[in-house]
């Protein structure tokens, strides 16, 4: 203690440095270099079971034989000359954490061993909590570098149309709910952002925001991405192991987009997890508890796939919770000018442009189809903003937006072209072939799964025949 008048400190008297010990909340237990005992204090003998006056004077040989405890740390310390750890087991069945450290003279003669021992299970617990602060930081830890992937500039939801004022309307409703929420739509059309909107508005706001694409995970991959391993369980996994998703997403929202590319026994796990929240990592024994908002999405019929027994129909009845349905861009014709604009003023700001449309090209806007949706139309507005060399945007002699009426009627039409083709009948077809495919590609923006639906044929028979693989971010 400090001295107020003077600032001096004041050292403890030895009544004091003696109360200081009896009163230890640990165990503290003095012996001499032969083991007889100088000291204990109160806890020692309540974790021992005695009264810790009658150890006084005792030889710890004589308690060990006498079963008062099964070891002495205490006598390993003076026979090894050196601090000794570990358990020992009280008569009472109390098991405690000792650590016995030798004192040496000048002469390197042990004078004393000063032994602190503390209750086990109150150890365990200790390291428990430790342990969950430890997973806890892990969690956030991972799931900031899940978002640190993902675009977070703010995407507000234009809804100047009917339609999307009534998607709205659901949404908002729902948003403040645990509810599971299946977003059906074609591609483009906004799934993430919808579902991301659904979280900021939801009770769950302040947590993760976990998005996943399905279709963008090896199958082999499925389960420890998901559910997480240990260490060791399975060649090629981190020492320290990693969480899964839905550890990652805990109280927060899990974003399953492209839902329907699940396979059949992953579908089965991920029923499990979400009728029960129980997640089990790969190798491990512990099951973790989750609390986890499920919102999927897919641009799929998955009744279909369920008439063809590729997508369960359990697992279909508990994600359909709340269905809603994102209508295309080309039925919401009101929202078109908005988002145009909407995304040419973040383009603006990111670039210092001060960039405008003219009046042709709002008008090409509004006659288009836009089969690529909302994607299709911001790629479009980047296209024009970072290509023109005036500040007033409008088509150029070399590019301009499909016909309307053409690509009304039937958005997998062949491309316009003026190419003269020359060869065998097979060579030709076999051109005109891959430009049609790369026009399906190009639509989709790389998504073989929605080429392959849009071109009627099977994933792989679409690999088989895409040459410029390049072009192809591998959904599937």
């Amino acid at each position: 203690m400090a001295s107020e008048s003077s600032g001096v400190a004041k050292v403890c008297s030895r009544e004091e440095l003696i109360q200081v010990i009896i009163n230890s909340y640990d165990a503290i237990f003095v012996t001499d270099k032969f083991g007889n005992v100088l000291l204990a204090n109160r806890s020692t003998g309540r974790l021992l079971g005695v009264d810790h006056k009658e150890l006084v004077g005792r030889n710890v040989r004589d308690l060990v034989k006498e079963g008062i405890y099964d070891r002495s740390t205490a006598l390993e310390a003076i026979e090894t000359r050196s601090v000794v750890t570990g358990l020992i087991r009280s008569k009472h069945g109390t098991t405690l954490m000792a650590t016995s450290t030798p004192l040496f003279d000048e002469n390197s003669d042990i004078i004393m061993v000063i032994t602190n021992s503390r209750d086990q299970d109150l150890f365990d617990k200790f390291m428990g909590l430790l342990e969950r602060e430890r997973s806890k930081a892990a969690r956030y830890k991972t799931a900031v570098e899940y978002l640190s992937e993902v675009d977070l500039e703010s995407k507000e939801i234009v809804a100047e149309s009917r339609k999307m004022q009534q998607v709205m309307t659901t949404a908002s409703a729902v948003a403040k709910t645990d509810s599971t929420i299946m977003l059906f739509g074609e591609s483009g059309t906004g799934k993430e952002v919808m579902a991301r909107y659904v979280h900021r508005n939801s009770l769950r706001a302040k947590e993760p925001f976990i998005p996943v694409n399905c279709a963008a995970i090896p199958s082999e991959l499925m389960e420890s991405e998901f559910f997480g391993y240990v260490s060791g369980a399975f060649t090629g996994a981190s020492a320290q192991g990693k969480p899964g998703l839905f550890e990652i997403a805990h109280k927060g929202t899990l974003f399953l987009d492209e839902i329907a590319e699940l396979p059949l026994p992953m579908q089965s796990k991920l029923l499990r997890v979400l009728e029960t929240g129980d997640v089990q990592r790969l190798g491990s024994t512990t099951i973790h508890r989750t609390n986890v908002r499920v919102i999927a999405a897919t641009n799929r019929d998955l009744k279909a796939m369920m008439e063809q027994k590729l997508f369960r129909s359990d697992l279909y009845y508990r994600l359909n919770v709340v269905p809603i349905k994102l209508p295309p861009l080309r039925e919401r014709p009101e929202d078109i000018p908005v988002l145009a604009n909407k995304f040419l003023d973040e383009l603006n700001r990111k670039y210092s442009f001060k960039k405008t449309f003219t009046k042709q090209v709002l008008e090409a806007f509004m006659n288009y189809s836009w089969p690529g949706n909302v994607r299709e139309l911001r790629n479009v507005v980047e296209r024009l903003v970072v290509t023109s060399t005036s500040d007033y945007l409008n088509f150029e002699e070399d590019y301009s937006l499909p016909n309307s009426s053409s690509r009304a009627n039937n958005t997998n039409c062949l491309p316009e072209t003026n190419a003269v083709y020359k060869g065998t009948l097979k060579s030709v077809l076999r051109a005109v072939e891959e430009e049609y495919i790369n026009q399906v590609l190009s639509e989709c923006e790389g998504r073989i799964s929605e080429a392959a639906r849009r071109l009627g044929v099977h994933r792989t028979v679409l690999y088989r025949k895409t040459k410029d693989k390049d072009r192809i971010r591998l959904h599937s």
